[in-house]
């Protein structure tokens, strides 16, 4: 099965304090963030690599140049120079990847802990299971913030329930959505030509997806990470730092 993998690298990280740096350039352990995720899109064997780019995007494409002269026929950069949300980000590789026959994997440009095994246990759970779309979970003891994981019964996947749409009873559950995914690239498509900006932010939600895909009856699973370290974004200078001082 041939693999694409988006990486999500165009926010602008206020809460960095840097507005003349993207956010994934700064560095973790010596390293940009995003080297740490185009390594482990590389090391999974990608047949694609779609990085989307925007805030200060020429500093984050010249890196990626130097950096991966060997690989740079696999990476291709999208562009989102009006930020609109996650949703809206993926909308901007469907030239490239519009007629892509595969899954793509979904990663974010400032989540630098993710291991190879971690992906390589995901992308089996995900054929394994003949699921056509999957999220990576984590089960968090205070989960605030987060949208909860829902499920049924027999604990299948049922939606992403955003906090601030979430019942009482909801908000007790402690399975969090990651933001990481694989999905049928086709099916990614067309859903994301169904999503709307009609929520509080104004935005393109990528989460919105799955709701699609429950509404068509599509199977969908979600597996929990085992080191919630790894599903870990930095959008402070003090979360990279406490970052550093982690070891998985």
């Amino acid at each position: 099965m041939k693999l694409a993998t988006i990486i999500l690298a165009a926010g602008k990280g206020k809460r960095m304090k840097n507005p003349d740096k993207s956010k994934v350039m700064f560095e973790l352990n010596g390293k940009p963030l995003i080297q740490h995720v185009v390594d482990l899109a590389l090391k999974i064997h990608s047949d694609k690599i779609e990085l989307i780019v925007g805030h200060q995007k020429q500093s984050v494409i010249n890196f990626i140049g130097e950096k991966y002269p060997d690989d740079i026929s696999r990476i291709k950069f999208a562009h989102q120079d009006e930020q609109l949300g996650t949703g809206h980000a993926v909308m901007q590789t469907y030239e490239e990847l519009k007629d892509f026959k595969g899954d793509v994997l979904i990663l974010s440009g400032d989540v630098p802990m993710l291991k190879f095994e971690t992906i390589e246990k995901f992308l089996s759970f995900h054929y394994d299971n003949k699921f056509q779309a999957s999220l990576l979970s984590a089960i968090f003891d205070d989960p605030f913030g987060y949208g909860r994981i829902i499920r049924d019964s027999e604990n299948n996947f049922v939606d992403i329930r955003e906090e601030k749409d979430s019942s009482e009873k909801e908000k007790k559950i402690k399975e969090i959505n990651s933001g990481i995914y694989i999905i049928n690239n086709e099916l990614l498509f067309e859903a994301i030509k169904t999503l709307k900006t009609d929520n509080s932010q104004g935005e393109y939600y990528l989460t919105d997806v799955f709701k699609y895909f429950r509404d068509k009856g599509i199977k969908i699973g979600a597996i929990p990470v085992d080191n919630n370290i790894e599903i870990c974004g930095i959008n402070t200078i003090d979360q990279l730092k406490e970052l550093e001082n982690m070891k998985i």
